[in-house]
């Protein structure tokens, strides 16, 4: 009996793992715009996390997953699609919303010395908790930079908006009880490097087995993953920063995109 023949994808290893690292680090942007403006406006934010959610919508569903059905079977692809939901719904139902947030949340005065421990340890606790929560959004950019470096590109440019307000959640409560810009950069940027874990930790474990199945199944379960940051995150998170149909107006403008440009390249 034949067995599968192990992909070699090597070529795409360096582009891969750059692209997850940029799109974990992305946090220090967040952490940038708290450090350079007073009171942050993020307002502008709405549109490009409605575009981010476009983009991911649109590539699970017209892109990954249909790949997957055609390799694995639609019954298979369908179990990794559900599963990869059902991780991330783990990981969310285990990190507590009240301790795992996605946004900013407009704190502008400096703390009291009694306030200053509670910021102190809200901060570290935000990091600690977008840290365990980006794990598997490596694991997704990486897998799908593997497959195709421009689905790569996409993801990493889209899950890098969904990083942004996470960077300021972490700094600011940080620099607010601290008053050391520094300290606060300094944790926003650790709960980063989740991502890049979560790629490294998917090299060692598939890399030296990854069949065409495998991937399949891979980027199956990663379109169920991305789904759920979609719903679950960045469309609320959206609306909380702007107006309805400005978030609308950017998931019809992601979808968009993503289609012209699987059309032309």
């Amino acid at each position: 009996m034949q067995t599968e023949p192990v992909i070699d994808l090597s070529k795409n290893l360096g582009p891969a793992f750059a692209l997850t690292v940029f799109a974990g680090l992305s946090t220090g942007i967040g952490s940038a715009i708290a450090y350079f403006i007073r009171k942050p406006k993020i307002v502008y934010l709405s549109f490009a996390l409605g575009l981010s959610a476009g983009v991911m919508i649109y590539i699970s569903f017209m892109e990954m997953l249909p790949d997957a059905i055609e390799t694995v079977g639609e019954a298979w692809a369908l179990v990794a699609f559900f599963g990869g939901i059902a991780v991330i719904a783990l990981i969310d139902w285990l990190v507590p919303e009240t301790e795992n947030p996605h946004h900013y949340e407009g704190i502008d005065k400096p703390a009291t010395a009694t306030e200053s421990h509670k910021l102190l340890r809200m901060g570290i606790f935000t990091a600690l908790a977008i840290a365990i929560h980006n794990f598997p959004e490596g694991l997704a950019t990486f897998a799908a930079a593997l497959s195709d470096i421009k689905l790569g590109v996409f993801i990493a440019i889209a899950i890098a908006i969904h990083n942004i307000p996470e960077g300021i959640a972490v700094s600011i409560p940080i620099y607010y009880a601290t008053s050391n810009r520094n300290k606060a950069f300094l944790y926003s940027f650790l709960s980063g490097l989740s991502e890049p874990a979560g790629a490294a930790v998917g090299y060692l474990i598939l890399m030296p087995f990854l069949s065409p199945a495998l991937l399949a199944a891979v980027l199956a379960l990663v379109a169920g993953i991305m789904i759920y940051i979609s719903l679950d995150e960045l469309l609320p998170m959206a609306h909380e920063y702007g107006h309805g149909h400005l978030v609308i107006g950017g998931v019809v403008a992601g979808m968009l995109i993503m289609a012209l440009s699987l059309l032309m390249l």
